[in-house]
């Protein structure tokens, strides 16, 4: 049989060569999927892999080859290690949440520990009714005044649906305008009395909220009320917390208004109405409940009946432009009401004639102002042992009337007198006018607390400062006619009061005669600043700061002195002049005048103690000793006034 050589067949596309079943394993060949048919992106060919003809001719077995050993790697470049900035960021944080967790638990617990050693709030409404009337004494012991106790007085507890909306929002604006959101303290309010305390190196009262009020009046001690600690401040706030905690905020409101001093012995908002407007508490109106909300702050003050008329009208005013402020009434409604309070006619509620009144008003005003309202009828009450002689009283009021009298015919309808011992400071007697219930000249209104023109009674202030630079009373003044132009063109010609001019004249002289030319011309020398420097070291601060304490006068800021200035050109409360004289008199030091020997509570324990005082040098005692002689020497009055 004949024999072929045939040749493998070659694999075409339609029959595709059989891979054995082990290569097809390890052999994979990966077809592109075709383009759509419709695709207008030019193909390209792609070329097949030509396949062996016979899958047996590629099996070749190989051998293992080994690899050539690898070179050393390199030795690589010391680099510096980076900083682990992300690490010492958590770090910090987590340092600084931890401190804050230690702090606040650290705050948690003293918080509970100062919590468990306060008076339970529970006992808030058991103390409302605790207090006792006080009584004054004059400088002997006698009794003077007593200040009636508050329950048999007028008091009349109401609820909180029973006020006037017009008294919670004039409240609110006054005395804690957050007092609907903040947690029974302000937060912001004690950091700025934080702040200011830090300013003036000293506890510094302020920030409290109606709730502290509450707190300190009703649930603290009496002594410990009147502290100026830190430690009294955080019990109070603490307090204010639980009872936040414990009563609505409308509860805390309603006990408030129910205890609060508006003065007259009016205790709670409706006495007030009574007292001042024969009103009550749900009827007062806006002019009524505004008047009201601005007296509580201080009593004495504010006591329309009692002098403090165009006071507390001011302060009036200041609770309207609050309540705009904060939305509760238009500016028009504002306006209204201070036109209906100015015309509104206050009678005052005395009944009984007071011994020194216009001191009894200025004791209980002194006491209001160092200790706290509350505490003179709060409490059990107090002793205040005053510095009144009752003798020298009745000899003071006999002379200004007496005086007024003798310059009736001209026109002079009132006058005052105030007397200090100028070894102490000693208030021993004070006529604040004529007659205290007389309405017609004011007689409430205490003359002696308020700015007046001191006229010539200064001139011995420009003296002293010419004393300070080196005069004498021998030293030569000329009095004679001088003239001045200011920056603005005036003129002024200072005269004497009895139109002559004496010429060369020695300072004892110009000083004893109160010749106005030399004392202008010798303020000329020494300086307006000056003088008023000479007026503050001596305890005359009024006529500095007009602005600050004559709140009778509509100032915004200091006025300019002139050279009039040591003609009387300012003015200063007449208690302050006398306390000047007074520093004279006791060789250049000081005493600031007070009428309050010292003040215990009723078990004994002293509150305010006067007794023993050190007064302060301001001024030199051989000037002090040269002001007193030429005030004293009548012979050197024969120049002008008769010897």
């Amino acid at each position: 049989m004949a024999t072929e050589d045939r040749k493998p067949p070659v694999p075409t596309e339609e029959s595709p060569p059989k891979t054995p079943p082990e290569e097809a394993e390890r052999t994979r060949i990966i077809t592109p999927p075709p383009l759509p048919a419709d695709s207008d992106t030019p193909t390209r060919a792609i070329p097949r892999v030509q396949q062996p003809q016979s899958w047996d001719a590629m099996t070749v077995p190989m051998a293992r080859q080994t690899p050539p050993p690898a070179a050393p790697p390199a030795k690589p470049k010391r680099k510096r290690r980076p900083i682990a900035w992300t690490s010492l960021f958590f770090g910090l944080a987590a340092t600084v949440v931890g401190l804050f967790f230690v702090a606040l638990l650290a705050s948690m617990i003293g918080y509970i520990y100062i919590a468990s050693e306060l008076p339970p709030v529970e006992e808030l409404r058991s103390r409302q009714l605790t207090f006792a009337s006080s009584r004054i004494y004059d400088r002997d012991g006698r009794l003077l005044y007593e200040m009636i106790d508050p329950t048999g007085g007028r008091r009349t507890y109401v609820h909180y649906g029973d006020i006037s909306p017009y008294v919670i929002q004039a409240t609110i604006a006054t005395e804690d305008r957050n007092f609907f959101q903040h947690p029974g303290f302000d937060p912001i309010a004690i950091a700025r009395a934080i702040y200011y305390a830090l300013q003036e190196q000293e506890v510094v009262s302020g920030a409290s909220t109606i709730t502290q009020q509450v707190a300190r009046n009703l649930l603290l001690e009496p002594e410990e009320r009147v502290e100026q600690t830190v430690s009294r401040k955080i019990r109070e706030i603490v307090l204010a917390a639980e009872i936040t905690r414990r009563y609505s905020r409308e509860e805390i409101l309603e006990i408030y208004l129910n205890n609060i001093n508006y003065g007259n012995l009016a205790y709670g908002i409706d006495a007030a109405a009574r007292t001042y407007f024969g009103a009550t508490a749900d009827n007062l109106t806006l002019a009524q409940a505004s008047f009201l909300a601005g007296i509580p702050q201080l009593p004495a003050t504010y006591d329309p009946f009692g002098g403090g008329r165009e006071a507390a009208l001011t302060r009036h005013e200041n609770v309207l432009r609050l309540m705009v402020e904060d939305g509760h009434i238009t500016a028009a409604q504002a306006q209204a009401a201070t036109e209906e309070m100015r015309a509104h006619e206050f009678r005052p509620i005395f009944t009984d004639r007071i011994p020194a009144a216009h001191f009894v008003v200025y004791v209980r005003q002194w006491v209001e102002e160092n200790l706290g309202p509350e505490l003179l009828y709060q409490g059990n009450g107090l002793r205040i042992h005053t510095t009144l002689d009752q003798q020298m009283q009745a000899i003071g009021e006999e002379e200004v009337a007496n005086g007024v009298a003798r310059l009736a015919e001209r026109n002079v309808s009132n006058g005052s007198l105030v007397a200090i011992e100028p070894a102490t400071g000693y208030i021993l007697a004070m006529v604040g006018s004529v007659d205290f219930y007389n309405n017609e000249i004011g007689g409430q209104v205490n003359v002696n607390l308020r700015c007046r023109q001191p006229g010539s009674a200064i001139k011995p202030l420009t003296y002293l400062g010419a004393f300070e630079q080196g005069w004498t009373p021998a030293t030569i003044l000329w009095d004679l006619p001088v003239t001045y132009t200011d920056t603005a063109g005036n003129i002024y010609e200072p005269l004497n009061y009895d139109r002559q001019f004496r010429g060369p004249v020695s300072l004892r002289s110009a000083l004893a005669n109160s010749l106005n030319v030399p004392a202008v011309k010798t303020l000329e020398f020494i300086g307006v600043n000056e003088l008023l420097d000479i007026s503050a070291r001596l305890g005359a601060t009024s006529i500095v700061s007009p602005q600050l304490e004559c709140p009778e006068y509509p100032l915004t800021s200091r006025p300019l002195y002139g050279l009039a200035l040591t003609l009387g050109g300012g003015e200063m409360k007449p208690l302050e002049l006398t306390a000047a004289y007074a520093t004279f008199a006791n060789g250049g030091e000081a005493f600031a005048p007070t009428p309050i020997l010292w003040i215990e509570d009723s078990e004994g324990r002293i509150l305010v103690d006067n007794r023993v005082r050190t007064g302060e040098q301001v001024i030199s005692p051989q000037d002090a000793y040269l002001i007193t002689d030429i005030l004293s020497d009548t012979e050197a009055r024969c120049l002008v006034f008769s010897c």
